[in-house]
């Protein structure tokens, strides 16, 4: 099972890839960073797609049908949260762990190379696969 810079390593062999990061989304830390960043700066994009996803994550206008998750479901009610612009995706897709569950994958894919479906399945796979510690 591949730790957290195989798995950025992993990311970047998807088509049209610019760059990628590990991140916690209660601290805002990239744990891990590969590529570019958009603005130049990995630390900065890593805090600010971490307030997204915090709020995708706690939102209960967006949570399942059924509810928001307790806290101690293994399974996050947002699986990923999918942004477009005129020249790029950006894919946070949350790590679901033993424990917390705090981390995302955020993939910054160009829009004319890159296959965003392609990208979301191989994301979710290369999540699920993810061991950290």
């Amino acid at each position: 099972m591949p730790g957290i810079d195989e798995s950025l390593l992993e990311t970047m062999r998807l088509p049209g890839t610019r760059g990628a990061s590990v991140v916690d989304w209660i601290s805002g830390l990239a744990l891990g960073t590969v590529g570019e960043a958009p603005g130049g700066d990995m630390e900065a994009t890593a805090a600010e797609t971490a307030e997204l996803a915090r709020f995708a994550a706690e939102s209960s206008a967006l949570a399942p049908a059924g509810g928001a998750g307790t806290g101690t479901d293994k399974e996050q009610p947002v699986q990923d949260v999918i942004i477009t612009n005129t020249d790029s995706y950006h894919l946070l897709r949350f790590v679901s762990t033993d424990f917390d569950s705090t981390v995302f994958l955020h993939l910054w894919l160009d829009r004319d190379e890159g296959n965003l479906a392609l990208a979301r399945i191989r994301l979710a796979d290369i999540a699920d696969r993810l061991v950290l510690g």
